[in-house]
């Protein structure tokens, strides 16, 4: 990240963030908002209570949160939070109870109208209440939960959570209220480009730089964009070619580091075909994913190791291979399960009933690691008689219009990691209810899931935590829902004075003193 004292950043200058498609839904706890790119830009206007350092411990924002404390109550905890007094929404309104309450209430799980994303830690929540005086709040659990820091990052206004339909539409294509070192001065659709500028009523230390214009553009187009200078930054991602080219660029660096994400293929387990889990374990099997690993993170420097738990990564703490049988490549108990299943050669492909075993590989255009993926899935899968159909979609689209509503097989995407891995993919392999999925787009799960999880959760001990935590794992890799592949490194081409932004792994920049460094 080239972390930089700010007294040695310069003020001003524009800052040109690509971004690889362009939101529609800024609020984040929204199904369709939880995405990185939505990160990128609201943790800049946004309050984030806490934010983690390199080595994944959060920490109070003061501009926002003076100190946090807990204390156990008879059956669970009471967190209270002291604000700072000078923190305010844009709209002139103090940040507060009224903004805790709202939050809780919206992402309780309590009310389906409201279309969340998770309800982790926010469904063990009691009451909110006023604390001493209008700067603090105590949040009540009604049971230990080990990740309440993760909770209230970003913390929205009331306003915009007073309501299922406030939840739901009040952010599509707008930023209404915000309170962050940066305000959105524009977005254009047409143009795909959001420009936020510098805060005149901001309380904290001002923002260094004076815009942040952020475009939505093909990852494939990025590298060009970049030699020519018309970006500043770009995830190269897992593309080695991009790698090659932006370091031949004059005044350029690829910043490193070992992150908290992970690449998977994820499945629709609600699918007509992949319903039946013995079809789910013998595609796993039949996709090599030593294979996929190697081609994907070739040329980029970093060793190819393939990733056998669905919370921690390799060089994570309580990182154990749960893997077992269906993290090796095995074609032949493959044949073997969806003979089982009742899917018969029949050519090339098997059939069943008159039906085809095919299914849809749904990737975004110009990316060209997704394509390479769906390419090798097609040629191994072949093998056992399985036929690959790769839907090339638009990249704006693929979220809301195929994962969310489970119109595809097969997906290949990354996860982001943060601090809190239990609480953040509690909400992809919970149990859906009704048409709200959260993030769970295989569509599936179990009560013995779900209870393992709620166990993990209130685990304050961190090594009880990481064995309740595998023990979960064991049994999601058995449900053969989601096929981790490996840890992905984080790399980022930036102009080699950019400061305090990059590849942080756990570390999550402070936009006011991300800038342009002395020279």
């Amino acid at each position: 990240m080239n972390p930089t004292p700010r007294a040695r950043v310069l003020n001003g200058g524009t800052l040109r963030w690509p971004l690889p498609e362009f939101p529609s839904q800024w609020n984040t706890n929204h199904i369709n908002g939880a995405k990185g790119t939505v990160e990128h830009v609201v943790q800049g206007v946004l309050p984030y209570l806490m934010r983690a350092d390199e080595k994944a411990v959060p920490h109070p924002v003061p501009e926002y949160l003076e100190a946090a404390t807990v204390k156990r109550t008879r059956h669970g905890q009471t967190v209270t939070y002291r604000l700072n007094p000078r923190a305010r929404w844009s709209d002139g309104r103090p940040i507060g109870y009224a903004d805790f309450l709202a939050q809780a209430h919206a992402l309780s799980g309590r009310d389906p109208r409201y279309e969340v994303s998770t309800v982790t830690g926010y469904r063990q929540i009691e009451r909110v209440e006023r604390g001493a005086d209008e700067h603090e709040v105590e949040v009540t659990f009604d049971r230990t939960y080990a990740d309440w820091r993760s909770l209230f990052s970003p913390l929205y206004p009331a306003t915009a959570y007073s309501s299922p339909r406030a939840f739901n539409a009040g952010w599509l294509g707008r930023l209404p209220v915000t309170a962050g070192p940066f305000s959105p001065q524009r977005i254009d659709r047409t143009a795909k480009t959001l420009t936020l500028v510098r805060n005149p009523a901001w309380w904290g230390a001002p923002a260094k730089l004076d815009r942040i214009v952020y475009r939505a553009m093909d990852t494939s187009a990025m590298p060009g964009a970049f030699a020519n200078g018309e970006i500043d930054l770009m995830d190269i991602g897992l593309d080695a070619d991009a790698l090659q080219r932006v370091q031949g660029v004059p005044g350029a660096a690829v910043r490193r580091a070992g992150g908290p994400d992970w690449r998977n293929f994820t499945f629709n387990a609600a699918g007509p075909i992949l319903s039946d889990a013995r079809v789910r374990q013998a595609v796993m099997l039949g996709i090599d994913r030593h294979v996929i690993a190697r081609s994907d993170l070739s040329g980029l420097g970093v060793p190819v190791q393939t990733l056998g738990n669905h919370f921690y990564v390799n060089t994570q703490a309580g990182y154990q291979d749960n893997s077992g049988g269906l993290g090796t490549y095995d074609p032949a108990r493959a044949r073997r399960l969806l003979d089982e299943a009742g899917w018969t050669p029949r050519g090339r492909y098997r059939s069943k009933a008159g039906r085809t075993l095919a299914l849809r590989f749904v990737i975004p255009s110009g990316v060209p690691i997704s394509r390479r993926e769906g390419e090798l899935t097609r040629a191994l899968l072949e093998r056992i008689g399985v036929r690959v159909d790769i839907q090339v979609v638009p990249a704006d689209d693929v979220f809301e219009r195929y994962v969310t509503p489970g119109n595809m097989d097969i997906v290949p995407f990354s996860w982001l990691g943060t601090s809190y891995p239990v609480s953040q993919m509690e909400a992809v392999f919970a149990r859906p209810h009704g048409r709200n999925v959260q993030q769970n787009y295989s569509r599936i799960g179990s009560a013995a899931i779900d209870a393992a999880m709620d166990q993990a959760i209130t685990e304050l001990a961190p090594e009880r935590a990481h064995a309740l935590v595998n023990r979960t794992d064991r049994l999601i890799w058995r449900q053969a829902s989601v096929l981790p592949l490996y840890q992905r490194p984080q790399l980022v081409a930036v102009r080699a004075d950019l400061a305090n932004v990059g590849a942080g792994g756990f570390r999550r920049p402070a936009y006011q003193d991300i800038g342009f460094a002395r020279r």
